[in-house]
């Protein structure tokens, strides 16, 4: 086998996209050098050091940690570019001028070392016209890498080789992305916007020329166009604000100056609202104005016939909404086709224009339905790609739909469906790959070795593929959990709730799965087959499932409950095999209690992790206090304990959530031995790796010790700060009873410092603060109010 490792990255320019990109490499233990014009006044690396600095104030947050900002090399192209020199791949990143990039290109290429793969991330430029003016050595080494914004939250990237390109090259970079940075790369042909810009841009012209047609208001398209077709909740207009007006029409002038030749060129006019809203400088949400102005707190909404703002909040008509509520694609298709409401026709005109421009395009922009399919999901947040959507819907029947719009002039071009669309299949997906109009035939997916570290690949819809729900053999399955193996001597607990909430049936299940790890396997892993999909690893206990018991027993009842949990998560920490959490999502209260008491975590960097149990008005009661004093206590090594209960006990009283798997190590909810993922189809494989491994080298659990204590001394100084705190206004009397509860937990309780308690008394400790909250008037209005409206009471 033959390595290809990226020991550093060169990123050139510092723009909002470059600096992100360099961020998202630190994100990955990828040194970089982030280059730019030298500046003209003060420092000369002054932009790059401005940019740098701007990506700790940036929202999402580019950086997992802010702090690592200060790993970003600066250098400028005046004094540094021989660092290029030790750079394994540089991706250009300025801005979206041919003849700049070329000015660029001349000064760097005698600095590129001789097999570094250098590309574009350019959004829509010609990869081929960029590449002239390199010799043939450099040109077989160039490709384009289109990154979305924001890098570190969008899986997209887009590969796009020239026909000089060498494969291995591209095979290396797809590898890179696709693991190191956790990317879903998708290859795309040279042609102007490549794939998603070219198929989501028109998506939102047509949808921009439609609404027009049918008079409908920016609010009410984005309500149709949002989470009720499965797509990004911002919708079209508020898509455009977020991403820039000014960048939108540049991508429109893309297509506009080079797409002569479309049959669709009209549909790439500037639409005559928008041309006016970036003249005035209204370019969305960084000018504070675009489709939608901030007013107060009130949001209104253009309204072009005055072209003033006026009052937003539009929505889709009842009809509309209940048909798309219907769970079959076919019927939900045929209701809009058929309805003569406006806002129905609507709908049905833009899925018609989609279909009619990926059928006729398909073959100049992509390989395979598949990519196009991929490009939408993972670039412009669809649920479903156009062609899975058109599939679902009955391709047959939807063909001949969109064949009659197009003869009775309907469409916005009167190109015709190209002749495979009627060759009599039922769709462009199938368990034999995607259709390819190039090859004339069904193509699978890349067999790169990098793939064989995602057990369960994104797939799409018609594939039937194998998924994580599904597959294997297993062992035991109810409406709370399913355990099960694929044959390779590690067990796997997925959990089915909603969220993976935990009440009794995920805590017998942990049980069932230790017992059968414990007598079967090398180890346990718990793993759920949405992780990869936004799904949580678990958003804590079950209190919905609670009240019945509360209902039938009172408050009494809750504590056997607890005591089970505690117990569970017990077993899971001193289990004879090792356990394994492979986390991805939201981790909270009992859900990070779960991941803290496994042997080792796995877990995605887009993991959420925090103990929030102020927020209903409870404190952690399932282990997690007990595991701060206990890791306090092995982090002291005999030192001042409460040193190093401060952040536990903050984290802990505030509710904290990380906002990265990284800045979950730093606050501790984390250890750093454990494994940071970054792309989340690879966290079952990497956490069975793990496990195999623990198991392999001589896996014992645990030995139970006596855990010291910072006893009184603790309590009373954390509790002089909550009375500060609580007498400044700054916190409520209840806030501050939560408080000096968890001070008292983690302390040990009112016993000397220094005293040795074993975890079974700290875990009393916990109980019995938990049941005292339960019968609290002001917990319980904390608890109601979670669970009437979802968002948090202060009282």
């Amino acid at each position: 086998m033959s390595n290809f490792i990226v020991k550093k990255v060169a990123v050139l320019g510092a723009g909002v996209m470059g600096a992100q990109i360099a961020a998202h490499c630190i994100n990955a233990r990828v040194p970089v050098v982030l280059f730019d014009l030298p500046a003209k006044e003060g420092a000369k690396n002054g932009i790059v050091l401005r940019a740098i600095e701007n990506l700790k104030k940036l929202s999402p947050a580019p950086l997992g940690n802010k702090d690592d900002a200060a790993l970003i090399e600066v250098a400028n192209y005046e004094d540094d570019l021989a660092l290029l020199a030790g750079c394994d791949l540089i991706i250009e990143a300025i801005a979206e001028r041919m003849d700049w990039k070329h000015d660029l290109y001349k000064k760097v290429a005698p600095h590129i070392a001789p097999n570094a793969i250098f590309a574009s991330n350019t959004s829509g430029l010609s990869i081929t016209a960029l590449s002239e003016g390199f010799d043939a050595e450099l040109k077989a080494r160039f490709c384009g890498v289109h990154f979305f914004n924001p890098p570190r939250y969008m899986h997209l990237v887009e590969l796009i080789p020239t026909v000089s390109t060498r494969p291995e090259i591209l095979d290396q970079l797809e590898s890179f992305l696709a693991s190191t940075l956790g990317k879903g790369v998708v290859r795309a042909i040279d042609t102007p916007n490549f794939i998603a810009n070219r198929v989501g841009i028109f998506g939102m012209l047509a949808t921009i020329h439609e609404a027009e047609k049918f008079g409908l208001s920016v609010d009410v398209v984005d309500d149709l166009t949002g989470a009720k077709l499965g797509r990004a909740k911002s919708g079209t207009f508020r898509t455009a604000d977020v991403v820039g007006l000014d960048t939108m029409g540049h991508v429109i002038k893309t297509m506009q100056d080079n797409l002569k030749d479309d049959p669709f060129y009209s549909s790439y006019a500037t639409p005559p609202l928008l041309a006016k809203l970036i003249e005035q400088g209204a370019l969305g949400q960084k000018a504070g104005a675009g489709f939608y102005k901030k007013v107060g707190k009130d949001i209104q909404r253009i309204d072009a016939a005055k072209g003033e703002y006026v009052t937003g909040g539009g929505k889709a008509d009842d009809l509309v909404a209940r048909i798309l509520k219907d769970k079959d694609p076919a019927k939900r298709m045929k209701a809009l086709h058929d309805s003569t409401n406006p806002q129905a026709q609507f709908l049905w005109a833009i899925f018609r224009d989609a279909f009619h421009y990926i059928a006729v395009h398909l073959e100049s922009i992509a390989d395979n339905a598949r990519d196009v399919d991929f490009a939408l999901r993972w670039g412009f947040g669809w649920n479903l790609g156009p062609f899975e959507t058109w599939q679902a819907a009955g391709w047959q029947q939807v063909a001949t739909w969109v064949k009659e719009d197009i003869d009775a002039g309907k469409a916005l071009s009167t190109a015709p469906l190209p002749d495979w669309v009627f060759d009599g299949r039922t769709g462009v997906h199938g368990a034999d790959g995607s259709f390819s109009p190039a090859s004339k035939a069904n193509i699978g997916r890349s067999t790169l070795p990098v793939y064989q570290r995602q057990a369960f690949r994104a797939a799409v819809l018609g594939a039937d593929a194998v998924d994580g729900k599904t597959a294997g053999t297993t062992v035991f399955e109810d409406e709370s959990v399913r355990i099960w193996h694929q044959g390779d001597e590690i067990l796997i607990l997925s959990l089915k709730t909603k969220m993976h909430v935990i009440g009794q049936g995920v805590i017998a299940g942990l049980s069932k799965a230790i017992a059968e790890a414990e007598a079967n396997f090398k180890g346990l892993v718990i793993w759920s087959a949405d992780a990869a999909e936004g799904g949580a690893f678990s958003a804590g206990a079950d209190l919905q499932s609670m009240l019945p018991l509360f209902m039938s027993g009172g408050i009494k009842a809750i504590e056997p409950e607890i005591a089970k949990l505690q117990q569970a998560h017990q077993a899971l920490k001193y289990a004879n095999v090792p356990v394994v959490a492979a986390v991805a999502g939201l981790a909270l209260g009992g859900g990070c209690e779960l991941m803290m008491h496994a042997a080792k975590r796995v877990a995605s960097i887009e993991s959420y992790i925090g103990l929030v149990e102020v927020g209903v008005g409870l404190i952690p009661a399932g282990g997690g206090l007990k595991e701060a004093a206990v890791r306090a206590a092995a982090d002291a090594k005999g030192n001042d304990l409460l040193q190093f209960l401060k952040n536990s006990f903050t984290h802990a009283a505030t509710a904290a959530v990380s906002k990265s798997a990284i800045e979950a190590q730093k606050m501790g909810y984390l250890s750093a031995n454990d494994v940071i993922v970054f792309n989340a189809y690879e966290l079952l494989h990497v956490a069975k790796v793990e496990a195999r491994a623990m198991f392999d080298a001589g896996y014992r659990a645990p030995m139970k010790a006596l855990v010291p204590v910072a006893g009184r001394y603790g309590m009373a100084t954390v509790t002089a700060q909550l009375v500060n705190m609580r007498d400044g206004g700054f916190i409520s009397a209840h806030d501050y009873k939560l408080g000096a509860m968890i001070a008292e937990i983690v302390s040990g309780g009112e016993i000397e410092e220094g005293s040795l308690v074993n975890e079974q008394w700290l875990l009393d400790l916990e109980r019995k603060a938990f049941m005292e909250l339960l019968n609290h008037p002001k917990t319980q209005e904390r608890i109601m109010g979670m669970m009437q409206t979802g968002k948090p009471v202060r009282n």
